[in-house]
C-alpha cells in the first residue's frame, strides 16, 4: 500500500472510532510550549556550544502521542508539579506498558554520551556469543586520553562478557571499541556503527545517530529523550542485560602473555542509582564537556517498572543519578494509567515501513501539534487516559507512518 493510502487508511480509522470529547488548549497557550521546572545555576560550569540540530523530519516530534511534540513540559492532568532539574529534557515512562508518563522536550535533539553504550548493546546482544575470547589491538585503543576506560592491553585476551560488564560498570570505551570492531565482522568499527544505527531505526528512534560506538562526542552524534527510552525499553526485558548492569563488581583477567603484562583487577559499577535507590534495576551514566550528564535508570515499585531518561544535566546541586531518582519518585505518585503518550513499538514501525512503498507526504492538516501546556487546569496535555486507549493507538500508527516517510526523505 502507498504512504499516503496507508495514511488515509488510518486517518478513516480514526474517523471511525466513536466520538471522544477532548479539550483542547486555548490558542494563547498554544503558542508557546510549558517552560520545565529548572535549577537555575548560579555560577554556570563553562561548556563548549553545542552543534546545531539537525531539522526535524516530518511527524518525529509526533510520535507516539501529539502531546509529545513540545520543547517544553507534557505531564498528565492534575499531576503534581515535577521537580526541578539541571537537565535540559527528560522522559519517565512505564517499562512495561509502554506509556510515557510525563517528559521535557522528549523529542528534542541532545547529545548522548556513554548513554550511546546501550545502542551498542541493543544491536550486539544477541549477535555476539558471550564465551567468545577477542584479541584486543591497537587500534581498539585509540580513543580520547583521559576518558572512561576499562584498562584493557594491547594482546590482552578477554571474553565477549567481560567485555560487557566492562562496557556498563565501568563505561569503557576501550570496550565499546572492541564489541563494535567484533559486531561490525568484516567492515570492524565501520560495520559496527552502521548496525547501531540500523537497529536505532528499527526501534523508531528517528533522532539517533552514532558516530562513535562509545558515546565520545563525533560528527552529528545526537539522541532524544524519548529516543534513548525506547532502546531502554528492550534491553530491560532482558536477563542478560539486567544482569550484566546489576553486577556491582566485576574482576578483569591477567593477561601474562599480552603485548604489556597486566595484572588481573577489579571493576566497580558506577550507576549511583543502582547503589542507593531502592528497588534500582540499573541504567547507564553518560559525560562529555559537550554533552554535559546524561543518564538512563529504571526502578521497581509495587508491581511497577519505570525507566527515567535525561540529557544535558550539570552534577550540581544534584548528580544525575540523583536527578532521575526524583524523576522515579514523581512517576512513582502518578496512578498507573496516566499519561501522555507512549513508547512505540518495533512491530509498528516495521509494519509501515514495509507496507509504505512511495514518498508518503503529510496531508495539509497533518501540521505539528501545538505545544503542551502544563495541565494542571482543564486546558492540558492529552494523554492517553484521556481520548481512550484505542483511539489513542490508532492515532499513534499515523505518526509513525509520518515519521518513517520523513526519514526516507532525510
Amino acid at each position: 500500500m502507498g504512504g499516503l493510502r496507508l495514511i488515509a487508511l488510518v486517518t478513516g480509522m480514526v474517523l471511525a472510532v466513536p466520538v471522544v470529547t477532548v479539550t483542547a488548549a486555548p490558542a494563547a497557550a498554544q503558542d508557546a510550549a510549558q517552560p520545565c521546572p529548572r535549577t537555575e545555576l548560579e555560577d554556570p560550569p563553562e561548556a563548549p556550544t553545542p552543534p546545531d540540530p539537525p531539522p526535524h523530519a516530518p511527524g518525529d516530534r509526533e510520535l507516539g502521542g501529539a502531546a509529545l511534540a513540545t520543547a517544553g513540559l507534557v505531564i498528565p492532568l492534575s499531576a503534581p508539579e515535577p521537580p526541578e532539574l539541571t537537565a535540559r529534557t527528560w522522559l519517565v515512562a512505564d517499562l512495561d506498558t509502554g506509556e510515557v508518563l510525563g517528559a521535557c522536550g522528549p523529542h528534542e535533539y541532545g547529545i548522548p554520551a556513554s548513554t550511546q553504550k546501550l545502542l551498542l548493546a541493543a544491536a550486539f546482544l544477541d549477535e555476539l556469543d558471550p564465551d567468545q575470547v577477542v584479541e584486543v589491538t591497537r587500534e581498539d585503543l585509540d580513543f580520547e586520553p583521559g576518558s572512561s576506560a576499562v584498562g584493557l592491553v594491547e594482546g590482552g585476551e578477554y571474553s565477549v562478557e567481560t567485555l560487557w560488564l566492562g562496557l556498563l560498570l565501568n563505561s569503557g570505551n576501550d570496550a565499546a571499541n572492541v564489541l563494535a570492531r567484533l559486531g561490525g565482522g568484516a567492515d570492524g568499527v565501520a560495520g559496527g556503527l552502521r548496525a547501531m544505527n540500523e537497529e536505532a531505526r528499527r526501534l523508531g528512534a528517528f533522532q539517533t545517530h552514532a558516530a562513535t560506538p562509545s558515546g565520545l562526542d563525533g560528527p552529528g552524534q545526537f539522541t532524544s529523550a524519548y529516543d534513548l527510552a525506547l532502546i531502554a525499553r528492550k534491553l530491560f526485558d532482558r536477563d542478560d542485560f539486567l544482569r550484566y548492569a546489576q553486577t556491582e563488581r566485576a574482576d578483569i583477567p591477567a593477561q601474562p602473555d599480552a603485548k604489556v603484562e597486566a595484572e588481573g583487577f577489579q571493576i566497580q559499577n558506577d550507576n549511583g542509582l543502582l547503589l542507593n535507590y531502592p528497588g534500582a534495576l540499573g541504567g547507564k551514566t553518560g559525560y562529555t564537556d559537550l554533552a554535559r550528564h546524561s543518564f538512563v535508570g529504571a526502578a521497581q515499585r509495587d508491581g511497577r517498572r519505570l525507566v527515567v531518561t535525561l540529557l544535558g544535566a550539570e552534577r550540581v546541586p544534584l548528580r544525575g543519578w540523583e536527578q532521575a531518582a526524583a524523576l522515579l519518585d514523581w512517576g512513582f505518585s502518578l496512578p498507573p494509567g496516566a499519561s501522555v503518550g507512549r513508547l512505540v513499538e518495533p512491530d509498528e514501525v516495521a509494519a509501515v515501513a514495509t507496507s509504505s512503498t512511495q514518498q508518503p507526504t503529510p496531508p495539509p492538516t497533518a501540521t505539528a501539534a501545538p505545544a503542551a501546556v502544563r495541565p494542571d487546569s482543564d486546558a492540558g496535555a492529552i494523554n492517553a487516559a484521556t481520548v481512550g486507549g484505542g483511539l489513542f493507538a490508532v492515532a499513534a500508527v499515523a505518526m509513525v507512518a509520518l515519521a518513517v516517510a520523513g526519514r526516507r526523505r532525510s
